[in-house]
């Protein structure tokens, strides 16, 4: 890192070898941040050479698996060895196991919950602390408009996002007045590589329309600087899914939700 980098704010975003981790990244690049940025797979040395070439930012680059204790660690230290204080982080990374919960690999479920709930809870242990020492800091945690219902046919992903909305806001309580804001991002469906990673390419929502990632990103970005407690998308169907959410009885929401992510062959 160069000698200007020292005045400029350093931001961490997980998840950022594609998508809407990408695009914030790109994003904390244009705004003046310098960078760590950090996935599983080897798409994050090559997405952090173009957001050097993008722009100003020194960016690191980490290649971790965050779904487990070590891959946490990992980066942790990556970022301690930066030597500068984390001004923005954002926890973005995540990923769904889509089918019929009794017949998902166990380990493919419990992988998500290693990287959408486990990984964001050791990761906000390790970081906030200092956050709040030093008075200032700003975290984007990256929810689902699946956390407002119960999600069938992607049931641990759905409850993880749950349990992340619900843990955030908690938490963005506890820091109330200490410099420290919490804003969690509640994306619908969004065209970036999810449902195939997640085994969801057969269902109505991967076929449906959905959302630029790189909107989705700056909405959750200006929530993220405004600091907001929450942003959903401006999407027709992510507005849709908060309303079915806030006006049907909860017995019948896992139904309208499954019938969006039931895989076709199952019908």
């Amino acid at each position: 890192m160069d000698d200007t980098s020292t005045i400029r704010p350093l931001a961490l975003v997980t998840g950022a070898s594609s998508g809407i981790g990408l695009e914030l990244a790109q994003l904390f690049a244009r705004n003046g941040f310098d960078l760590v940025v950090c996935a599983e797979d080897a798409g994050i040395a090559v997405a952090a050479e173009g957001l050097v070439a993008d722009g100003n930012a020194a960016v690191r680059s980490v290649r971790a698996d965050l779904s487990t204790a070590e891959g946490v660690e990992e980066l942790v230290r990556e970022v301690t060895a930066a030597g500068r204080p984390l001004d923005a982080l954002a926890l973005n990374a995540g990923v769904a196991n889509g089918g019929p919960f009794i017949e998902t690999p166990l380990e493919d479920d419990l992988r998500v919950i290693g990287l959408d709930v486990v990984a964001v809870v050791h990761l906000a242990k390790r970081l906030l602390p200092a956050m709040v020492a030093r008075g200032a800091g700003r975290v984007l945690v990256t929810s689902s408009v699946a956390s407002l219902m119960p999600g069938p046919y992607y049931a641990t992903y759905a409850a993880s996002k749950a349990f992340v909305q619900s843990f955030a806001e908690a938490v963005r309580h506890e820091l109330e007045d200490t410099g420290v804001t919490i804003t969690t991002l509640l994306p619908g469906p969004t065209d970036t590589d999810f449902f195939e990673a997640s085994h969801m390419e057969d269902t109505k929502v991967a076929q449906g329309p959905k959302d630029d990632p790189a909107k989705v990103a700056r909405e959750g970005f200006e929530a993220l600087m405004a600091g907001k407690d929450k942003v959903t998308v401006r999407s027709v169907k992510a507005r849709a899914q908060g309303v079915l959410s806030a006006v049907l009885p909860h017995k019948a929401q896992p139904g309208a939700h499954g019938s969006m992510t039931e895989p076709q062959d199952q019908s």
